[in-house]
């Protein structure tokens, strides 16, 4: 008699190793049904049916209204504004996706490259200086804050701030499908929002006035196809980039210096072969996934590898299993920067596949590349347990202790 699955997303053992559950999760309920939670919720673990949930957008939504009956002291807190982008689906997500899109494009996004590497190499000077560090205070927070100021066009001294409002922001994602709603939690975000954009919000006004060349400005002026953002839109838009901008990246080279570290081969082999760096980044993606699941509503009765799921119920696509399918990649549980066939799911997939993936591939590049070109050595300076990201969405730490050695 096979052990039951006992698989629970939001147990820190298992989210600082959860390939063994998601290779089982794939060998033996590809659907898994979840019991005892607040809410109807499947896991999918396999690849194939991850992808055709995430190309679906009419039988899998993004507006998970439906989702959530909310108690009368939550009701009582108010209308909690227009959704983000995310929260979308086709037409009104393609036409907010089209009034940023251009903001975006490979060609602005290699135009930020000269003033990242000049960060990456300031935020190293200072770094170097000291010795010890913590990674995501030096380097892996800053980098991408810094890029998403300057595409914005906010100042990059606010940054702390940002900080603040980005973690508290996500602090609690994801947290509402495996627990019961939390009152406090839910009035700090919705004051954490208003702070936000009353920010945002005289930031606009100046662009109003006194238009630059930046997506603020762009924001405040664009047009397509007949259609402008309203000022709630924008303000949802404007703290979407800016949460989204800076987390994922940030667990993003956070992980790819930990996976290098924990695989000191491929570590020289980047060393001695820069050119494997755009490789070694989309690896670090595929192997230790910054985002590891992607939420949908069904919209109507459905059957998924033979399990029946129920109109407005919650099914989580684990990217980071689907990323580690067997099926799909060769030795999917091997660290190799120069994998050639990659398409991995770490960006999502259709109608959602990530605005900011050129961006977040350039500043993980850039980080990597100066990080190995300053420093002879570096490693972690103790072996304790990291602490972990507070939102189960992510994979990633809010500390790495480490010791750099200058060349």
């Amino acid at each position: 008699m096979s052990e039951p699955f006992a698989f629970n997303p939001i147990d820190p053992s298992v989210r600082r190793n959860p390939y063994a559950l998601y290779a089982r999760g794939r060998r033996e309920f590809p659907a898994f049904r979840h019991e005892g939670l607040p809410i109807a919720l499947t896991s999918l673990f396999g690849y194939a049916e991850i992808q055709a949930m995430l190309r679906d957008h009419e039988l899998f939504s993004n507006d998970f209204d439906q989702v959530f009956d909310p108690s009368p002291e939550i009701a009582e807190l108010g209308n909690p504004g227009p959704p983000s982008m995310l929260a979308t689906d086709p037409p009104v997500h393609s036409r907010l996706r089209g009034l940023v899109n251009k903001a975006f494009t490979p060609r602005i996004v290699r135009q930020l490259e000269p003033r990242l590497r000049a960060v990456a190499h300031e935020l190293l000077d200072a770094a170097l200086e000291v010795g010890e560090i913590d990674l995501v205070q030096a380097l892996t927070y800053p980098l991408p804050v810094v890029a998403i100021a300057e595409i914005i066009g906010v100042p990059v001294e606010d940054r702390e701030q940002f900080k603040v409002w980005s973690d508290e922001s996500v602090k609690t994602l994801g947290a509402g499908f495996f627990t019961p709603p939390d009152v406090e939690a839910i009035r700090a975000q919705l004051a954490i929002r208003d702070e936000m954009n009353a920010y945002f919000g005289a930031l606009a006004e100046e662009r109003r006035r006194a238009p630059k060349d930046d997506l603020l400005t762009g924001l405040v002026q664009v047009e397509h196809e007949g259609s402008k953002l309203t000022q709630d839109e924008m303000l949802a838009m404007l703290i979407l980039l800016l949460v989204a901008g800076n987390e994922t990246t940030t667990t993003l080279i956070g992980n790819a210096v930990l996976a290098l570290l924990e695989h000191p081969d491929e570590l020289a082999r980047l060393r001695k072969d820069p050119a494997l760096m755009p490789r070694a980044v989309d690896e670090v993606l595929r192997f230790s996934s910054p985002v590891q699941f992607d939420p949908r509503r069904t919209t109507r009765d459905t059957e998924i590898a033979g399990v029946k799921v129920g109109k407005d119920e919650l099914v989580l696509g684990w990217l980071a299993s689907a990323n580690r399918d067997e099926a799909v990649f060769g030795h999917p549980d091997r660290f190799d920067i120069g994998r050639d066939k990659n398409p991995h799911l770490a960006f999502g997939f259709g109608t959602h596949h990530c605005l900011g993936h050129n961006l977040a591939r350039l500043e993980a590049s850039v980080a990597l590349e100066v990080l190995l070109e300053r420093t002879t050595h570096f490693d972690r300076t103790d072996a304790d347990e990291l602490p972990l990201h507070a939102s189960p969405v992510f994979l990633g730490y809010t500390r790495i202790p480490m010791r750099l050695e200058a060349v």
